[in-house]
């Protein structure tokens, strides 16, 4: 696995990859612009060539966008659906132009309105985003969410279903988060748990589609259905699913990235950890 974690991209989205050096990343991944803004200021080309130049200085092997946290591409304001879709056109079209080949996205809240409506409006909303963005290389991932509230994609049915209904399917992969999987009720504790969730992964969306991997441990407990990342090792996942995952050959070479509380000596502490596991 390539390890790294989400840096932070203040004083301009070029510094990311020097800052992920600095704690000495080999994958990286960061928001496109101000997550809590609906919209930014178009990238200059000295954004560009600059994130450019300092990757390729960086010796960063691969980049990950995560979008802003407004978006929901269910939400049931139809002013509010109208903002998210043109807001992850915007991610979409950012990634291309920094060659960063994919977009996580926790895939929508359906406040209410049912899993099943849920599930169809986002993948109508994924239809119009790709049929929009047409000759893009960037591909939206879809992340495991922990199903807290009205989230939607915390079962590998619901994230099965949405990829199935979406017409361009080749622009769609998957983000595992492990701290999402263990609250939704994936026991990636135990042996028998870690290999039987693989397997059902596998087996209802198929393992070649998942590209990325956010490496988490948990403040709470199996299937709370509570989304609260914790430091390696300190939370109830512990060590093991962490070394399991690490030395899985079938995910050798996906980025595995950190969002773990604290700063930037907190990243680099868990990532020593998360090496000292191989």
């Amino acid at each position: 696995m390539i390890l790294g974690a989400h840096v932070s991209i203040a004083g301009g989205v070029e510094n990311a990859p020097l800052n992920g050096q600095k704690i000495g990343c080999d994958a990286i991944q960061m928001f496109a612009k101000n997550q809590t803004q609906w919209k930014a200021k178009p990238y200059t080309e000295e954004n560009i060539s600059g994130f450019k130049n300092n990757l390729k200085a960086s010796g960063i092997q691969i980049v990950v966008i995560h979008d802003s946290y407004l978006i929901n591409l269910c939400a049931t304001d139809a002013n509010k659906l109208r903002m998210s879709i043109e807001a992850f056109i915007d991610e979409l079209e950012r990634a291309e132009s920094l060659g960063v080949p994919y977009v996580v996205t926790h895939p929508g809240s359906h406040l209410g309105k049912g899993e099943e409506w849920g599930v169809s409006k986002i993948a109508e909303s994924l239809d119009e985003i790709n049929e929009r963005t047409p000759g893009l290389k960037v591909m939206t991932l879809l992340e495991t969410t922990a199903g807290q509230g009205t989230n939607l994609g915390f079962t590998f049915e619901q994230l099965a279903a949405m990829r199935d209904k979406v017409k361009a399917k080749e622009r769609i992969g998957f983000c595992a988060d492990s701290c999402h999987m263990y609250a939704a009720g994936y026991d990636l504790k135990t042996r028998q748990g870690y290999q039987d969730t693989w397997k059902r992964f596998d087996d209802l969306i198929g393992l070649k589609h998942l590209k990325a991997f956010h490496l988490n441990d948990s403040k709470k407990d199996l299937a709370s259905r509570v989304d609260r990342h914790h430091h390696i090792g300190e939370g109830f996942l512990g060590l093991d699913p962490f070394r399991w995952l690490l030395t899985d050959s079938r995910f050798a070479d996906i980025p595995g990235l950190l969002e773990t509380p604290g700063d930037e000596q907190d990243f680099e502490r868990n990532l020593k950890l998360l090496r000292s596991l191989l």
